[in-house]
């Protein structure tokens, strides 16, 4: 591979990590870049997940404080993450690289439409969690949470715990993480998108709160996925194109440590729109 490729995948890796860190795919950037090199779709995927590998690193090491914070209430969500994603990645293998034509614009079209209109979904569940419990209202005593909440984006509820609250345990929000997982897995392109979508309607929190659970989230399917391609270029040869790998790993894992702190200092309106602007760039691509 020539120097130039590599110096442009080094750079791509590293604004690929910082995407990845405040809103996910990140991959849309260093994957393109791979394919243009002549690269099979398959391999390309399999260099990109194991060089983007490292964004994901960083990332969590900057969001550590916040996961420490959530950590009792991760485990169930993690342990299907990481099954899930590894289905996917075994799915890669062995399925052909135009099953992405059709797959992918679609997540993408979900993964957009749950951000945009995240807020009315919210409201909807919570409406409907409060009329299943009518009388939680009414035996809660006035408190100084209880008038902050009034005046917040995402109103204090039953429906969204506050701090280390149960809502990250949910069966339909685990099952939801499980399936964008077994995408993510399979083609870890969009993931974040997807992934904030599903903790911001499932969770009623809002982006910024939930992006420390998604860069782990993020970080558990790249490294089962990254794993599943070990095992099968030591035991099959699946190709891997490790130069282009260690190029998207260096800048990765430096755009992945510094995007957190750009993504703690976004306003609410900000990364929203980025995530928007990167899901429908998304979209042009994979239907062009």
């Amino acid at each position: 591979m020539e120097p130039l490729s590599l110096v442009i995948l080094l750079a791509m890796g590293t604004l690929a990590g910082a995407i990845n860190a405040a809103v996910g795919s990140g991959s849309l950037l260093t994957l393109p870049v791979l394919l243009a090199l002549g690269i099979p779709p398959g391999t390309a995927v399999r260099t990109n997940t194991l060089g983007i590998l490292f964004s994901t690193f960083g990332s969590v090491v900057g969001y550590r404080r916040e996961i420490a914070a959530e950590w009792k209430q991760l485990g169930p969500l993690t342990l299907v993450v990481a099954i899930c994603a590894t289905a996917g990645a075994g799915l890669l293998l062995i399925s052909p690289s135009s099953a992405l034509d059709v797959l992918v614009p679609v997540l993408i079209v979900v993964a957009l439409t749950m951000v945009v209109f995240q807020k009315p979904f919210t409201r909807a569940i919570r409406a409907r969690q409060e009329r299943r419990q009518p009388h939680s209202a009414e035996t809660s005593a006035p408190s100084e949470t209880s008038e902050t909440s009034e005046t917040s984006e995402y109103p204090v509820s039953s429906a969204v715990p506050t701090g280390g609250g149960s809502s990250y345990r949910s069966p339909g929000l685990i099952g939801a993480m499980g399936a964008a997982s077994l995408y993510g897995g399979y083609f870890t392109a969009a993931q974040g998108i997807l992934y904030l979508g599903v903790l911001g309607i499932g969770t009623g929190r809002s982006m910024g709160d939930v992006n420390a659970v998604k860069n782990l989230a993020s970080c558990v399917v790249n490294l089962a996925a990254s794993l599943v391609y070990l095992l099968a270029f030591f035991l099959w040869g699946a190709e891997v194109v490790w130069i282009a790998t260690l190029a998207i790993a260096v800048g990765a894992l430096v755009g992945g440590y510094f995007g957190v702190h750009l993504a703690k200092r976004m306003p609410e309106w900000l990364l929203r729109g980025i995530i928007v602007a990167v899901a429908v760039f998304a979209l042009v691509r994979q239907v062009l």
